[in-house]
Formats: C-alpha cells, sequence, structure tokens
C-alpha cells in the first residue's frame, strides 16, 4: 500500500481531518519517507525520538529499523491512532505531551544501557520549528543527529553560511551546534492537505565540539540575537538598543577590534561574533 492509499484509509477510518491549530499537513510521498528514513541512517541498536508522529507513516519505517521508538505527540486523535497501530510492536513507546515539555534527557538515560546512539526524526509543523530545534541543541542532548522536514524558507535559513544570503539569529545556533546539509526538496503537492509552501529535508550532525570557543555562550548567543532583532540597524546600534553594551563602549571595542563603525550584524561570522562576545564578557 502506497503512503497515499494508507493515509486516505485511515483517515477515512477514523474520520479524521488535518487539524490546523497544530499545523497538520500529512504526508503523501512515498519518495520523501524513504528519504527521511534513509538519510537518518538508522542502526539495529539506535533509539529514534520522532517528533509528531501524526499518523504513524514515518513511524512504521522508523520502527522496522530502530531497536526503539519513542513518538512524542500531543494530537488526542492521533494518539487513539498510533495506540491501536502500535501496540503489538515491543520497541514502541507513545508519550501523550507537548514536545516542548517534555524531559527528553530524561527519557534517553532511562534507555541508555539498550542503545548504542540517539537520532531525532520529525516532520515539524511550520509554526512551531524554531522552538523545537533550539530545545534540542541548547538541551545538549546526547544525539547525533537531528533529520526533519521543515518549511523551505526556514531550511533555506537553518542552513545557510553565516554571514552569508540567507542568515538568521539562528543560523549562527545551528552553525554552532551542527553541521547543516539539504537533503530533499519536497513540494506542496506531497501532502494532505497541501500547504501554501514548499518543505524541505534537512539533516543537522551534531558537533562534538563547537566551532569556536567562547567565554560564556548564553551571552555569545544574545549578543547574537540582539543584532538581529533590528536587521535594517548597525551591529553598533543593534547591540546598544537591545541593551548588550553603552555605545561608547561599543564604539571602543569595533576600533578595538577593528570593525568598521558601520558593519552589520548579519555579514559577520561566527569567529569575529565569538570575538565581539568575549571582549564584551571581559
Amino acid at each position: 500500500m502506497s503512503v497515499l492509499e494508507e493515509t486516505k484509509f485511515l483517515m477515512k477510518k477514523y474520520h479524521i481531518n488535518a487539524n490546523k491549530n497544530l499545523g497538520q499537513n500529512f504526508l503523501i510521498d512515498d519518495e520523501a519517507v524513504d528519504n527521511i528514513v534513509s538519510s537518518a541512517n538508522i542502526g539495529p541498536n539506535d533509539l529514534i525520538i520522532e517528533i509528531g508522529p501524526g499518523l504513524g507513516t514515518l513511524t512504521a519505517r522508523l520502527l522496522e529499523k530502530a531497536s526503539k521508538v519513542i513518538a512524542i505527540e500531543l494530537d488526542d486523535k492521533m494518539i487513539t491512532i498510533l495506540e491501536e497501530r502500535f501496540h503489538l510492536y515491543h520497541n514502541f513507546e507513545l508519550i501523550h505531551q507537548d514536545v516542548l515539555k517534555v524531559d527528553l534527557k530524561q527519557k534517553i538515560e532511562e534507555n541508555k544501557d539498550k542503545i548504542s546512539s540517539v537520532k531525532i526524526v520529525a516532520n515539524l509543523p511550520y509554526y512551531i520549528t524554531t522552538p523545537i530545534i533550539m530545545k534540542l541543541l541548547e538541551e545538549h542532548l546526547p544525539v547525533e543527529s537531528i533529520t526533519v522536514m521543515i518549511q523551505k524558507e526556514v531550511a533555506d535559513r537553518l542552513t545557510a553560511i553565516p554571514g552569508k544570503k540567507n542568515t538568521g539569529a539562528i543560523t549562527y545556533c545551528i552553525s554552532y551546534y551542527c553541521e547543516a546539509q539539504e537533503i530533499l526538496l519536497v513540494p506542496n503537492t506531497s501532502f494532505i492537505p497541501s500547504p501554501e509552501v514548499n518543505s524541505e529535508v534537512i539533516q543537522l550532525t551534531i558537533r562534538k565540539e563547537p566551532p569556536v570557543v567562547v567565554k560564556d555562550e548564553a551571552f555569545f548567543f544574545n549578543v547574537i540575537h540582539a543584532s538581529f532583532m533590528q536587521r535594517r540597524k548597525t551591529l553598533l546600534n543593534g547591540l546598544a538598543n537591545n541593551g548588550i553594551a553603552s555605545k561608547e563602549i561599543l564604539k571602543k571595542m569595533l576600533n578595538d577590534l577593528q570593525f568598521d563603525e558601520n558593519v552589520r550584524g548579519e555579514t559577520l561570522d561566527l569567529d569575529q561574533f565569538a570575538k565581539i562576545s568575549d571582549y564584551l564578557t571581559k
């Protein structure tokens, strides 16, 4: 049975309509499903954490390859479907909760003796993509990779090179924690219902060590975030307006570090932001 046939069958059987409030769009593209699973490079001793399994299209494939799949789903209707579909699988665990409230580190700790590595796989809702990805990274989870399907525009920003085209504050966060790779463009026609925009599968491979060393990681990200809060402003004004430091201190910093006073944050790379952050920390 194709993914399209399976999806239509489940939607009819359970009288399901996509929940717009939860950003649901059901994937019906066999190639996309195959690429997500294959690019995740799942081994028989891997723990997979799937976020937003929905009807279980990806879940079914993941369960065939992984040691265990922990699926985290918020929608009550999907819980019923997932429980009925996979209740016979010994390697399936379902968590009915908002992923932003789940203690993922504890769940991984509970399974650490049975697995060799942990990987995240997800078809993320557009409206909450960034908070979920930042949670996964900022909690410093012992995760090897994150393979997700997200809105194409967001994917472009996450996989961009800091200081180049499509750069945003999150670009620097991703580059600090991960090596980002584009996997597959997924057109909007690959979903029921069809969203207005295209999607893309990307993979984030977690770095063992960040590419720059900073004195205060939290302050480092505060500096980056502040520099992007008013994109049309210079770095000097952006940091001053957002309370990072006074203009006097910032002007001295730019002079000492030999930056142009009119430089904009979006043109800087990670190493340059590290130097600014460490200077201001000092």
